[in-house]
Parts: structure tokens; sequence; C-alpha cells
């Protein structure tokens, strides 16, 4: 598949960013990819968990900036007028000539968004640089697992740009305002350790066992019941949202279905016979 390459093992499918060229830097041709793969992991049955992990030394160095000076020219005319950023925003917002692909980039803008919307568990195995873009699709991602050669950054800032791939909303979620602010108005990276201290990864490994150690991660959770582990990732997304009350009423709505779900049933009987439940992910 060129820039993409996928391996499946068992219930794992291992999605790994291939482009050494560009340190796997995301085109528009790679998002491509990487939608129909999305798509194909969700209707399989046999597939439980996503693993995804650039060829080394980059996990996703940012976008493919080649492609930025090909429109250029063409935003250089639609160039708005003097006014602060943020009235010439309001303006925009307020136009209805918006076109969100209209710098060349929503294909890949939207990226971490469809790996956020994945209805199956996501880990990011972070094996070398996660710049920009690259860095969204880790945040987008359930569980983020770094090796220790990992470097996080925010670098919109520095080709004068900004975060446009979901992480205004998810870092102060994670590394709160202040530190969300330092990432992204200096572009500076952060080690996996420094990632590690601020919430952005869960563990960090050393490299040459990082990818071993999250599969074993993924395996576990494949063989585990993925079924309520999908309304689980439902109720975490929906509940950002909500209060506690609606929250508590939205899981209770979910509750009920997973206890009509054979993994349930599979569990109960599993212990009243006091063996290990074997999960089907339905």
């Amino acid at each position: 598949m060129g820039e993409l390459k996928i391996d499946r093992q068992g219930g794992v499918v291992l999605m790994t960013l291939d482009d050494p060229a560009t340190r796997n830097a995301l085109s528009p041709d790679m998002a491509k990819a990487m939608y129909e793969e999305f798509d194909r992991f969700e209707r399989d049955p046999e597939g439980k968990v996503l693993v995804l992990t650039g060829a080394d030394p980059s996990f996703c160095s940012g976008a493919n900036v080649r492609k930025f000076d090909q429109t250029l020219s063409e935003i250089e005319k639609q160039r708005g007028d003097d006014r602060l950023p943020w009235g010439t925003m309001e303006a925009r917002m307020g136009s209805h000539d918006i076109d969100a692909g209209e710098a060349g980039f929503g294909s890949v803008s939207d990226v971490p968004l469809r790996i956020w919307d994945v209805q199956k568990p996501t880990i990011a195995a972070v094996n070398g640089y996660a710049i920009g873009v690259g860095l969204g699709l880790a945040l987008s991602c359930d569980i983020r697992i770094a090796s220790d050669r990992a470097e996080f950054a925010e670098a919109f800032v520095r080709m004068g740009l900004v975060p446009g791939d979901g992480s205004c909303w998810q870092l102060p979620k994670l590394i709160g305002l202040s530190n969300t602010f330092l990432m992204q108005y200096t572009g500076d990276r952060l080690t996996a350790e420094e990632a590690l201290r601020m919430n952005l990864v869960s563990r960090v490994h050393p490299h040459d066992e990082m990818l071993g150690k999250t599969m074993d991660l993924a395996e576990r959770l494949a063989s585990g019941a993925t079924f309520s582990m999908s309304l689980t990732k439902y109720l975490v997304h929906k509940s950002t949202g909500l209060d506690l009350k609606e929250s508590l009423r939205l899981a209770q709505t979910a509750q009920e279905q997973a206890r009509r779900s054979d993994d349930h049933r599979e569990a109960v009987k599993a212990f009243l016979e006091k063996r290990k439940p074997s999960f089907k992910g339905r």
C-alpha cells in the first residue's frame, strides 16, 4: 500500500506509517489510505484493537510541507482585511463561503477526528518524532505508549500556522491550559519522560521493547470484552459535554445494552463455572 503497512496479528491490527523520505509525514494520499483502513477495521469482526505506529526513526513528522507552496497563491487571493485575528476569525466563521479544505489539507487535518471516532480500542505506539499533526494522530488514540526516543511538539507556530488538528480541544484536557499554551506558543519539543510527567502518554518503554510491550497490551485488550470497551469509549467521549446526572443516564442506557451482549452472558457463565471467560466482542 506504499506509505501504509498493515499487519494483522490475531485480533490486533498494526498500522504503520511508512514513508522514510518524509519521516512519515502525513500526505493526502496517506490520509486516504488511512481512512480506507479505518473503515475496513471497523467492519471486520476479527479486528478488535488498532495499534498505530511509524517506521523508525519517526512516528509522524507532521503534514507533508511539500504541498504547502502549491496553495499559497490561492490563499493570497483570499486574504482578509487588517482587522485583529479574532475579528477576522469571527468574520470568516460568519461567511457562507467557508471551505474546510481551502488550504488543500482538509483530508489530512481530519485524520485525527477519524481516529477519535473509531468504535474500537486504539493505541498509539509512539516510536519517534510526533510533530504537529503527527502529535494530533497520537492524541486521538485512546492510549499512548512511548519509546524513550520519542519526542512530541506542537510545531505549527514555527510555520506561522495554528494547531488545526484538534489538539486545541484535546491537549487542555490532558495537560492543562498552561502546558498547552507553552507547547503551542513555543513549538518546543518534549522528551518522552517530560510527556509522561505531563500526562501526555501513559507509559514509556526502552525503544527496542516499546512495540512489543504495546502489542502485548493490545493482545490483552483484544482477548477481553471489546463490545463493552466500545460502549465505554462512547460514554467517555459523550460525557465530556455532559453533567454527572446526564452522564449517569447515558451510562444506564449503555449498561442495558451491555447486559444483552454475548460477552456479558459468557462472563456470568464463566464466573459460575469458575473458569476464564472466552469473549467474542459481541
